[in-house]
């Protein structure tokens, strides 16, 4: 067994920088998040246009490589079997990916979209043409454009680790374009590039999920919301990862997945089944087939005349916080294909997931804008009536339903190991970037180390939720800017690795066996 040691080049830097910005986040609020408004704007004005063509261009990237020839390249190589079931792996990426987003936004996105689309587009609010870009954007946004980010960068880890025998480690799959480099000062660099990046989009939805469980309680229960029930599970959230991080991938995620899997199902048929059934199927089927359809027009619409600010406050602001995510969710996704061709990859961590999420829009989105429509605009009324009516809107949608309450509890559970699963499985890919020695044999970082990261986050979460009362400009709004700043060196580091990637995988010509030795190639 090898000796487990600190990567102190990315564990001491990322430690004091993590801590450091929440204490001026909370200090100086109001002029940390001025500069960081400032960064976001001048991002998205200069490199919007390249988060809209890279995600585009990677869905076609992700899917030649699982259905091409090299679709049969066997990660670990011929002789690897899997140490994962199918169903397991799955379920882990359905509800470590974007699953807390489909729970937040499931409603509420199609809603916005449907009550409140572009102006520059001329369609009119709460109409069927408005019903169709609705259900339209939202298959653009939520299915094959988020999970091919995280499979390129999974691809590309699983490749480097197991078939060239690099380290487990982010910054290993650029070895093919850059050699030693990558694992050397370069990679120390790429590799805490990589940990910020993932620190702040992680703060900033375990503060989204936060929120979420908080609004639902109150809309249930007689307790108050607010930074006391919210400190409380933010806690309670970071105590329940921690322990299943602590207990390992065999037992601790692997559970949560799995139970939290079957409640999606389970959710996704009963309002399929007591929702407008015949609805959800023709709205569903004419806003995919008009995405489709006009697929590169969706991607790529940036109104550069006229000036709409929806692309940036829609698609890309969501694929820069997605892009944070990637290198490292990737990194996770890698850990479970041992065993597995590319194509299993694509199809388990791509194809499944995202046509998950385009029928969990089809029900909850079209069943939302069914019962706005047939109400007079109830639903809307609530989203713009409160400051928490995007976290509401879930559950008063649910009161058209039967069992409503019944059903908002199971949400709410649900919800609960939705933000449970993706912590545990950061915190264990952030543990293991800033560990040493983690082999196919031995892959679990020290429970110490897991410990550390996992109390960080669940302190930058509370502080974030917390930080956020009296109305002002506060720690909550810094954090979510710090997510979307972070996006912009993640979505050029994936630009890189992906050409790595490529470069690596074509020059294998089908070698399931291809070793990096320590020279470079």
């Amino acid at each position: 067994m090898n000796k487990k040691t600190i990567r102190w080049g990315v564990f001491l830097p990322m430690a004091i920088l993590l801590i450091g910005t929440v204490i001026i986040g909370i200090v100086m609020p109001t002029s940390f998040y001025n500069l960081q408004t400032a960064l976001v704007n001048f991002s998205f004005n200069n490199f919007g246009w390249l988060f809209s063509l890279i995600v585009f261009v990677l869905i076609f990237i992700c899917l030649f490589l699982g259905f091409s020839k090299y679709g049969n390249i066997k990660f670990g190589g011929e002789h690897a079997k899997p140490t994962v079931k199918k169903w397991e792996w799955f379920a882990i990426s359905l509800t470590g990916g974007i699953g807390t987003g489909l729970l937040f936004w499931g409603t509420a996105e199609p809603l916005t979209h449907f009550m409140n689309p572009p102006e520059v587009l001329g369609i009119e609010p709460s109409s069927e043409a408005a019903a169709t870009f609705s259900m339209s954007a939202v298959m653009m946004q939520w299915t094959l454009a988020p999970y091919s980010l995280y499979v390129i960068c999974g691809i590309a880890v699983a490749h480097a680790h197991y078939n060239l025998k690099l380290p487990y480690n982010v910054s290993s799959t650029l070895y093919p374009l850059i050699g030693k480099r990558a694992l050397g000062a370069t990679g120390t660099v790429v590799d805490n590039i990589c940990m910020f990046a993932i620190a702040g989009a992680m703060s900033a939805i375990l503060a989204e999920g936060v929120l979420q469980i908080s609004s639902g309680i109150a809309y249930y229960t007689p307790i108050d919301d607010g930074p006391v029930l919210w400190s409380v599970l933010a806690l309670a959230i970071t105590i329940t990862y921690i322990v299943s991080s602590y207990t390992g991938l065999q037992k601790g995620i692997r559970f949560l997945a799995d139970n939290n899997a079957k409640i999606f199902i389970f959710l996704l048929l009963f309002v399929f089944i007591a929702g407008p059934t015949a609805y959800i199927l023709n709205i569903g089927a004419q806003g995919t087939g008009n995405y489709l359809s006009n697929m590169a027009n969706f991607h790529l619409w940036l109104s550069p005349m006229e000036q709409s600010n929806w692309s940036k406050e829609w698609p890309i602001f969501e694929w820069a916080l997605w892009g944070a995510n990637a290198p490292l969710i990737g990194m996770f996704l890698a850990r479970l294909s041992y065993g597995r061709t590319l194509r299993q990859f694509v199809i388990l961590n791509l194809l499944l997931p995202a046509g998950f999420g385009a029928f969990w829009f089809w029900v909850f989105g079209g069943s939302a804008m069914f019962f706005d429509w047939n109400s007079g605009g109830q639903l809307w009324n609530i989203i713009n009536d409160q400051s928490e009516g995007l976290q509401l809107s879930l559950f008063a949608f649910l009161g058209e339903l039967p069992f409503s309450t019944f059903i908002g509890l199971i949400i709410l559970v649900a919800i609960y190991l939705s933000f449970t699963t993706l912590a545990d499985s950061l915190t264990t890919t952030m543990s293991s970037l800033t560990t040493n020695g983690n082999t196919l044999k031995d892959p679990e970082p020290p429970a110490r180390v897991k410990v550390f990261w996992g109390v960080i986050m669940g302190m930058m979460a509370i502080l974030t939720v917390t930080s956020g009362t009296g109305g002002e400009i506060t720690g909550i709004d810094a954090v979510k800017q710090m997510a979307t700043i972070a996006g912009v060196p993640a979505l050029f580091f994936i630009m890189i690795q992906t050409l790595s990637t490529i470069k690596s995988i074509l020059n294998s010509d089908g070698n399931h066996e291809d070793v990096y030795k320590e020279e470079d190639n």
